[in-house]
């Protein structure tokens, strides 16, 4: 994935459930406008309920929502030891 540092997301071995919402999180923030029913069905097929998908889009977007604020602030990471 561009951008990104550290282990790569898609060569990791998750099951099949972990990797449709991880492929949904990347869509939704990627491509939110592409998200209709047909982008939710493979987390239905793997068994998330309503409210899991619910809480899987408030969590990604509130994600790249606190992200853009930090970007759009300039604030920058602090550094770790």
């Amino acid at each position: 994935m561009e951008g990104l540092s550290g282990p790569d997301p898609w060569s990791a071995p998750l099951e099949a459930a972990d990797r449709a919402l991880l492929e949904f999180a990347v869509r939704l923030t990627r491509q939110p406008g592409s998200i209709d029913a047909g982008a939710i069905q493979p987390l239905r097929q793997h068994g998330f309920s309503d409210r899991a998908i619910h809480d899987a889009c408030q969590v990604v977007a509130y994600f790249g929502y606190v992200n853009r604020v930090a970007n759009g602030l300039g604030v920058e990471l602090e550094e770790t030891e």
